[in-house]
């Protein structure tokens, strides 16, 4: 509907409070929500071609035996870098760059909180990998693999930068992944429209507030154990060294205390994204709501609970074997009863088996197989003959792939009309997922059974006689057809963002609050915030029970709510679009990249950095007044 005369200059004035600059300088000064995550997300997927290129060329070294195309130690770079880049540069900040772009939407705000911060953790996100990277190209990339076992890693045996390099790049991306979970966090918490109380939320926003919960928690872990890692390689500290006291199976509680919510903080936010593709997909709500809010919770919970399984083959004492193999089946509990509120949903609901849809239910395989190799390897007796073989390379590609990927590629279907306004293809939709569908099990699935005649995971190459030569030929194949799979999505994403049909509002006819603003939305998000008045507000009569009124048009003004019941509780003024948070990135990354290589950086590093913050938060006396005085109750 064309608005009114009457109303069109008040969102004139709304779209220009809140769109970003123009020009270079206010590229760089961006903050919307919505650029950044744009931003977030076209990184993300950089780095994942650059990962699925490593891939390939694993692949391709592997593919017949006593193959010489590449020789180990580039090998070596190569799995660690494709672990490094998928694990840490894509899976998790992909997620939380889709978060930001739909959690205000999805709750009805006009902004995220923390918005000058994060565009600074985009930046210090991209700056980090781009470091990763241009250490790769000059030959000093990381080779120790992407979890970097002492001694291995140590300056022992891993002489010379490379090993520094991956351990500042962790510390660095996963302080974004800390500021990304601390706005979400409280974004969800205190920027919900009212009426959107906590047992109204969709669940992919549970989703995520669950995952930043878990960032909070897991990421410090791996940061300090990165930390002691490159202490122990340039100053001497013996943090690993069990000559002087240290102890190497103390890196692999740390990592692992982080790696194993790490699959989870992947898993859980295709949870969201499942829920919202199938109930707009089976036209009706997700069975067993409260079920499923309390089975992510669980499953959170459970997931801080079994990082040793990772550890059977070291010197962990029975008892906690036991405890955490009981722990690690457990995982099954609540995950089968998402399953089954989906599958309540599916026969309950009407059908349409959209490119979205496919991608959904394609989750129901490709996970059963993955979840059920994960139940066989939390036995220590299974999982100590198959622990360093290709099985586990299998099990891990089926829970991460399948359980993340093929979600998020139904999301983009599903969202990318909210995103750019236009419908992607369908046709070349269901060619690109039947070719990846195939793809990646022809790809994977032969390594089960590689794994199982015993070939060795991390070796660059095996002799014939082993007869591992025709599942492995078979594997990259498979991996071949995925990867064209993958480079149709892009073809279908560059057609249908310039020729596709025009999306509308709501061109699924969906029912959650993202779906009530325009596609793409106006830099405000919404001219008037909605009072939510059910958990389906675009199905039900009442679902939308009016908008905010008051909140003004020529500042970023946001509605404060409450915690529980999202009762409107003051007003809050976001601030302007500043060059600040890029500058300060800067001065941060050269911290970290001189410390690489002197521990006299840090503290130049940090003279370097006072500037840009001391002016990025200097008060302004003025406006900083006119906040307050507007921070009253609506």
């Amino acid at each position: 509907m064309n608005p009114s005369p009457a109303v069109e200059p008040r969102n004139a004035v709304l779209d220009r409070t809140w769109s970003d600059p123009p020009g270079l300088i206010g590229w760089l000064s961006a903050i919307n929500h919505k650029t950044i995550s744009v931003r977030f997300m076209l990184t993300t997927f950089g780095f994942f071609a650059a990962g699925g290129v490593l891939a390939l060329l694993i692949r391709l070294q592997l593919t017949v035996p006593d193959n010489k195309l590449i020789g180990p130690d580039f090998y070596n770079q190569l799995f660690t870098m494709h672990g490094t880049t998928m694990m840490f540069l894509f899976a998790v900040p992909v997620m939380q760059a889709v978060a930001t772009y739909l959690v205000p939407l999805m709750i009805g705000a006009r902004g995220i909180a923390f918005p000058r911060m994060n565009a600074f953790a985009y930046w210090i996100f991209l700056f980090g990998g781009l470091m990763l990277y241009a250490a790769f190209i000059l030959d000093i990339g990381p080779d120790a693999g992407w979890f970097a076992y002492p001694p291995l890693a140590g300056p022992e045996y891993s002489p010379g930068k490379r090993t520094d390099f991956w351990a500042q790049l962790i510390t660095y991306t996963e302080l974004s992944g800390l500021l990304e979970a601390v706005i979400l966090i409280t974004t969800i918490f205190k920027m919900r429209a009212p009426g959107m109380t906590l047992n109204r939320m969709p669940l992919f926003v549970w989703t995520m507030l669950v995952t930043s919960f878990m960032v909070m928690f897991a990421m410090p872990s791996v940061m300090l154990a990165s930390t002691a890692l490159i202490t122990d390689r340039l100053v001497g500290t013996h943090f690993y060294n069990p000559a002087e006291g240290g102890d190497v199976v103390l890196w692999q509680h740390l990592f692992w205390f982080f790696g194993h919510p790490e699959v989870y903080l992947i898993f859980i936010p295709p949870l969201g994204f499942m829920s919202s593709i199938i109930a707009t997909f089976a036209r009706r709500p997700i069975y067993g709501y409260p079920v499923m809010v309390l089975a992510i919770i669980a499953t959170a919970f459970l997931a801080f609970s079994l990082w040793v399984h990772h550890m059977f083959a070291t010197n962990v004492p029975e008892l906690g074997k036991s405890f955490f193999t009981a722990a690690s089946a457990m995982i099954a509990i609540p995950t089968a009863a998402q399953m089954f509120c989906w599958i309540a949903t599916l026969w309950a609901g009407r059908l349409n088996f959209r490119t979205p849809m496919l991608f959904a239910l394609s989750f129901f395989f490709i996970l059963l197989i993955g979840g059920l190799t994960g139940v066989m390897l939390a036995s220590v007796s299974l999982d100590l003959q198959v622990h360093d073989t290709f099985f586990v390379v299998a099990h891990l590609h089926y829970v991460l792939i399948g359980g993340a990927v093929f979600p998020l590629f139904g999301a983009f279907y599903y969202w990318f009309p909210k995103f750019t306004g236009r419908m992607m293809g369908e046709r070349l939709g269901k060619w690109n997922f039947w070719l990846m569908f195939v793809g990646f099990n022809v790809a994977f699935f032969p390594m089960h059974i590689a794994g199982l005649r015993g070939m060795p995971r991390r070796v660059y190459t095996y002799p014939a006689e082993m007869g591992w030569g025709l599942l492995n030929l078979i594997s990259t194949i498979g991996a071949a057809i995925l990867a064209v799979g993958i480079l149709l999505f892009v073809v279908n994403v560059l057609l249908s963002r310039k020729r596709g049909d025009m999306a509308g509002a709501d061109p699924w006819a969906a029912g959650t609050l993202e779906w009530a603003t325009s596609s793409p939305p106006s830099p405000g998000n919404f001219p008037r915030p909605p009072v939510v008045g059910s958990r389906f507000p675009l199905w039900s009569k009442d679902g939308v029970a009016g908008t905010v009124r008051g909140l003004a048009d020529d500042r970023r003004e946001v509605l404060v709510t409450s915690v529980n019941d999202a009762v409107p509780n003051h007003r809050a003024v976001m601030p302007e679009s500043s060059p600040w948070p890029f500058v300060s990135a800067v001065a941060v990354t050269v911290l970290f990249i001189g410390s690489i290589f002197t521990p006299w950086a840090i503290v130049w590093g940090a003279v370097l950095c006072t500037p840009p913050l001391v002016i990025w938060f200097w008060p302004k006396r003025g406006p900083t007044q006119k906040n307050i005085e507007r921070e009253v109750k609506p």
